[in-house]
């Protein structure tokens, strides 16, 4: 079986069918929370991270270091030894977290957080931090349609791990194709991935 190597230009491609691939290391803006995502805590999270990077964005153009503010991606997990998506929304555990390239340094990030926060009026992105994302091999596929529905598609890609000699290691997570705010529950994209490890013989 061959692994795909996810460079930044594929990072964010997946196929419907399960697939190993490798995931690089990056840096991220990222904040941690609990609760449903329709809460609250989650939506303004969500406002937090893109209002830091487009930030970050608009500051480092004129040096020309521009670049494209990535999809949203969400790490998920709750207290226990039960899986998050059979447990009650409001106990779900997430990390929102907006890739950054390299040109993006943790100088920058922390000097423009404050006056971000303050332009803004929004007292979140304080509690942005920046690090980094290490994933390594994963299992991975492409859904399409609501986060209501990703259960069959979390269960035929766990079932794909375990076929191919793998067992999950680290938190599920979703990369968000689509904006959820403006798209048809039916057709949403996104990716759903797990972090892998191989199971000793």
């Amino acid at each position: 079986m061959t692994q795909q190597v996810l460079s930044e230009k594929v990072l964010y491609n997946a196929k419907k069918d399960p697939e190993i691939v490798q995931v690089p290391d990056t840096w991220c803006l990222a904040i941690t929370g609990a609760g449903a995502p329709e809460s609250q805590e989650f939506q303004q999270a969500v406002e937090a991270l893109y209002g830091l990077a487009y930030t970050l964005k608009f500051r480092l153009k004129p040096a020309g270091l521009d670049f494209k503010v990535p999809a949203l991606e969400g790490l998920w997990w709750v207290e226990g030894a039960q899986e998050w998506f059979v447990t009650p929304r409001d106990q779900w555990h997430w990390q929102l977290l907006i890739r950054m390239p390299d040109v993006v340094t943790e100088e920058h990030v922390a000097q423009t957080r404050p006056e971000t926060a303050a332009k803004k009026q929004n007292p979140v992105i304080l509690q942005i931090k920046y690090q980094r994302l290490v994933e390594g091999t994963a299992a991975q596929l492409l859904h399409v349609g609501s986060f209501a529905t990703e259960r069959s598609n979390i269960d035929r890609l766990h079932g794909f791990i375990e076929q191919h000699g793998y067992r999950p290691r680290g938190l599920h997570h979703e990369v968000y194709l689509s904006d959820f705010k403006r798209t048809a529950p039916e057709k949403l994209k996104t990716i759903l991935r797990q972090p892998v490890e191989p199971i000793a013989p």
